[in-house]
């Protein structure tokens, strides 16, 4: 029994996502959530399925269920990383038509721009890796960028084009964090963190909370004038430790991407915006060839032909994504909030017009954990 279409987002928010006013992680979730339900037109105690991850807590569904004074009688906490919660999509979808539960939210929350701006996670060393001095996760994506330049003779100023293309977007958003346009220049001068990765070759650190509310399709249709449906969902994974990765510049994002995509019925050429993870440039590139956008080993030279800037052939990261919007330790929810944004034509300045099928796709740890969801305004390709 498949679960495309059967699920819908009928709600939505994001807060705080450059700078918490004082809140917890747990508390700039909870505010998410609160304001996603409202946008729903439900309230709290309607929602009785919680999905979460967390680089806080142990138990995030324990902690958030608790911050909210909900009883949930479905809960899922997995772990992808940043993907978790565009998986976190399938299986609320899956929970709802099971009759697990009927108002799903999925949520995230960070502090960590407020957290001294460095990547705050719980701690789990890796015993492989830690010792020879490779700092996680930059020291691994830095290994990934010089084997797919010596592979594939991609070069830095090719690299720094993504993140050109995506403060364009970012300059669409009302709110976007920086409201300066960047050059190549300026990413090339900037400060090298790993080489040949540059500061501006990395994503943004900040806070930021984001919540969606699910459904099923029915109680979509009588809930929501703009439901955005679940067509497509897939998963996949390879390795943990990026020594462990078998080819430093090839992902599970093919596989999971494919799945997704034969869910809802629909090719990559019918998608009208995507949403893909960027933490650093080199990882949106590697995405980007083997979620088919552009063939493997020619994504420098698609990032370069200004492809994925506004007005060119990809509607891609449309707010400017992790490199020039919001990060705060994981991105996925965000991806996906920007989509369904996107799908109910409330993007503004930034609208991609008629838009009608999203491809989210993320990733977690170093290109390790994958997921990817097709979501259309309509609950049929």
């Amino acid at each position: 029994m498949s679960i495309s279409g059967s699920a819908a987002i009928i709600g939505a928010a994001q807060v705080d996502t450059f700078k918490a006013r004082g809140r917890s992680p747990a508390g700039v979730m909870a505010v998410a959530v609160a304001q996603a339900v409202q946008d729903a037109g439900l309230r709290l105690s309607d929602v009785d399925g919680l999905f979460t991850s967390s680089s806080y807590y142990a138990m995030p569904t324990l902690t958030l269920g608790e911050y909210l004074g909900v009883n949930p009688t479905y809960v899922d906490s997995t772990a992808l990383g940043g993907a978790s919660f565009v998986a976190h999509l399938g299986h609320a979808a899956a929970a709802i038509q099971a009759g697990l539960c009927s108002v799903a939210v999925v949520a995230y929350g960070s502090t960590q721009r407020s957290d001294a701006g460095s990547l705050v996670s719980m701690a789990e060393q890796s015993a492989y890796e830690l010792p020879y001095g490779l700092i996680h996760p930059i020291g691994a994506f830095g290994m990934v960028a010089h084997r797919h330049m010596a592979q594939y003779g991609t070069t830095g100023e090719q690299l720094a084009a993504l993140a050109v293309a995506a403060r364009e977007w970012s300059l669409l958003v009302d709110d976007a964090p920086f409201p300066e346009p960047l050059t190549i220049d300026e990413v090339m001068s900037s400060r090298v963190i790993a080489s040949p990765l540059h500061k501006l070759d990395c994503c943004l650190v900040t806070d930021g909370g984001g919540a969606v509310v699910l459904v099923s399709a029915e109680r979509a249709r009588d809930l929501s004038p703009h439901p955005v449906y679940l067509l497509g969902s897939g998963e996949a994974q390879n390795h943990r430790n990026v020594s462990a990765m078998p080819d430093l510049t090839t992902t599970e994002a093919a596989r999971s991407s494919e799945r997704a995509l034969a869910m809802a019925g629909v090719r990559l050429d019918e998608i009208d915006t995507a949403h893909v993870y960027d933490a650093f440039t080199i990882s949106l590139l590697v995405l980007l060839e083997d979620l088919g956008f552009c063939a493997k080993g020619e994504g420098g030279a698609f990032a370069a032909s200004g492809a994925v800037a506004p007005g060119g052939s990809l509607a891609l990261n449309t707010n400017g994504a992790g490199l020039s919007y919001t990060h705060p330790g994981m991105l996925g929810i965000f991806l996906v909030i920007e989509a369904v944004q996107q799908l109910r034509g409330a993007a503004g300045r930034r609208q991609v017009p008629d838009a009608r099928l999203s491809l989210v796709h993320a990733m977690g740890m170093t290109l390790a954990g994958h997921a990817t969801a097709v979501l259309s305004n309509r609950p049929e390709a």
